[in-house]
């Protein structure tokens, strides 16, 4: 038997279309008296890169993750009073594993995230993290992408 959402996931890189899957989910989230969650992942460099030196690493990877948690503090004032917060969670590594982790972790019941609709050669080099979380979510994953409307 199918249950309502009563736990909402938000995915957000902080973009465009993730500020749309946020106010989606907000809507949602008051209708049906659901606390809504965000997650944001600070992907971890590729190994092997010699370039990089292990103090700019760490020094990169020291801002990204402050960056993100200002950035999540902003969205979670934003979204106060809208609808019931839930936990915010910043991790580092691969978006894909990060958000199917928190959702497993949390148990939840909807994801709700952007997508770029990327197309051809650079959703080959850049992969679609849409569409490997909707093929292997525990839960319904709702996407929305940059062109949707709701009244």
């Amino acid at each position: 038997m199918m249950k309502l959402a009563t736990n909402i996931l938000v995915a957000t890189d902080f973009g465009e279309t993730a500020e749309l899957a946020l106010d989606y989910a907000i809507l949602l989230a008051e209708k049906l008296d659901a606390k809504v969650h965000v997650v944001h992942a600070v992907s971890t460099p590729e190994p092997g890169v010699p370039e990089l030196g292990v103090a700019v690493v760490s020094a990169m990877m020291q801002r990204l993750v402050h960056e993100g948690r200002v950035s999540l503090e902003h969205l979670i004032k934003r979204q106060h009073g809208r609808a019931r917060s839930g936990e915010a969670f910043l991790r580092t590594g691969d978006a894909r594993d990060v958000v199917l982790q928190v959702s497993h972790e949390l148990a939840i019941d909807l994801i709700v995230m952007g997508t770029h609709g990327r197309q051809g050669l650079s959703r080959a080099l850049l992969g679609s993290v849409a569409e490997t979380v909707v093929r292997s979510a525990r839960c319904p994953v709702l996407t929305v992408g940059a062109k949707a409307v709701w009244l």
